[in-house]
């Protein structure tokens, strides 16, 4: 199928708009979108320019290309061989050991590919993984094979692989240092991460690993606070040793629960601190809804996300990511963040879902060591866009499953045949 030249008529979100652009009644007017080699070449109000002799979207919504920022490819797929799996965080932790002394690099390969086929299909560009890291000294079953995916996939899905180690291994800062240097030695697509819980918590740890990944030049991108516990202080303690250490990274936390029943003057001052560091917030409302407050026979009272809005109100970039799919973490998903956003959008009761949160799932330079300073932007960047045919701004994201999905102006998934001049 050709590529089109042009993009008539597209409903772009509020966030993605320059500020003067001009609205009716309140709503962003349409866009024309000009592509050329593959590109975004223009932006501008369609009602300004003359019809062309390209595709008629008709007020279709459109979306860049979508960055998943939180996923475990090592344990997708694997609930469907589990026996039962007691609720909560630490009955699918005890689960998912269980279920990994069966992993080959066969069967990790395989269920990582159908996870990275689903994000392709769905309109996902940029993946990121994180991989269970168990032992101080052998490298985990799955590691080398996403270092071979990111490879295989390179093109068409950014792939990067996190070292997902538990705080303890980081007790010694000779052991946290070596650890540090074999991620770094997986090459630019590797990050040092870890699991920062009360059940495990150590500030001596957590210092140790962030020192160490000073050393080796890695961004951090760690699991905090993924608990219902008051008293847990990850968050707040990372964003302060970030500060003393002089941290130059890009650091990502993940989950966050604890900030959703602190008390607010607590919860407030750590997202204070989280903004001047800065720490990108990336948020899992499918698995923690699930995982928090989980008891057998008991109806959950606690919602398990994170602050969104109040991170959002400071200025901390924000993501909402798939985070476990189809594994013990998570019965559910299929890596299309748009259903971690839904899912968000009722929980947290977000207005706007379209026009303000879907930022929230194209904003790939929030994960990067050098974030972009300028507004965002389609001009110049790549034609990897999602049109979402069957969907309208007050209802999105209901009815988004059926889209368009173009790669450097070109379709690879969805009929396009509905915007095709007659």
């Amino acid at each position: 199928m050709n590529a089109p030249a042009l993009l008539d008529n597209a409903r772009l979100p509020r966030w993605l708009l320059p500020a003067d652009w001009p609205q009716r009644h309140g709503v962003p007017e349409l866009a024309r979108i000009g592509i050329e080699a593959g590109r975004v070449w223009s932006v501008q109000p369609a009602r300004d320019i003359t019809p062309g002799a390209g595709w008629d979207l008709a007020g279709t919504l459109a979306l860049p290309a979508f960055v998943d920022a939180h996923t475990h490819l090592d344990k997708a797929f694997t609930l469907a061989r589990m026996q039962k799996v007691q609720p909560g965080l630490l009955g699918a932790i005890d689960a998912m050991l269980a279920d990994r002394v069966h992993w080959t690099p066969a069967d990790v390969r395989e269920r990582a590919s159908r996870g990275l086929q689903w994000a392709w299909a769905c309109g996902t560009a940029h993946v990121r993984t994180h991989v269970d890291w168990w032992e101080p000294d052998a490298l985990p079953t799955a590691w080398p094979v996403m270092a071979e995916l990111a490879q295989e996939w390179a093109g068409r899905v950014r792939l990067e692989q996190v070292a997902l180690i538990k705080l303890p291994l980081f007790e010694d800062a000779s052991q946290a240092l070596r650890l540090a240097r074999q991620v770094k030695a997986t090459g630019a697509h590797a990050l040092l991460g870890g699991f920062v819980h009360s059940t495990n918590w150590s500030e001596n740890a957590l210092r140790n690993l962030l020192v160490a990944a000073q050393a080796c030049e890695l961004d951090i991108d760690l699991h905090v606070d993924e608990e219902l516990d008051a008293s847990a202080v990850g968050l707040q303690t990372t964003a302060r040793l970030l500060r003393e250490i002089g941290y130059e990274g890009r650091v990502v936390c993940g989950h966050l629960c604890a900030l959703a029943v602190q008390p607010e003057a607590q919860a407030f001052a750590t997202l204070d601190a989280v903004a001047r560091a800065p720490i990108t917030v990336v948020s899992l409302p499918a698995t923690n809804l699930l995982l928090q407050d989980a008891v057998t026979g008991r109806t959950p009272r606690q919602r398990g996300i994170t602050l969104v809005k109040e991170a959002h109100a400071r200025g901390i970039p924000l993501l909402f990511a798939s985070d476990n799919v189809q594994d013990p973490f998570c019965r559910l998903g299929s890596f299309d963040p748009v259903e971690a956003l839904g899912t968000a959008a009722l929980v947290a009761q977000l207005d706007e879902p379209f026009d303000t949160w879907s930022q929230a799932l194209c904003r790939s330079d929030w994960l990067e060591r050098t974030p972009a300073t300028t507004a965002p932007t389609l001009v110049g960047a790549k034609a990897d866009l999602v049109l979402f045919t069957q969907a309208d701004r007050h209802g999105w994201p209901s009815r988004s499953a059926a889209r368009v999905v173009l790669r450097d102006g070109r379709v690879t998934h969805g009929d396009a045949s509905p915007f095709f001049p007659e």
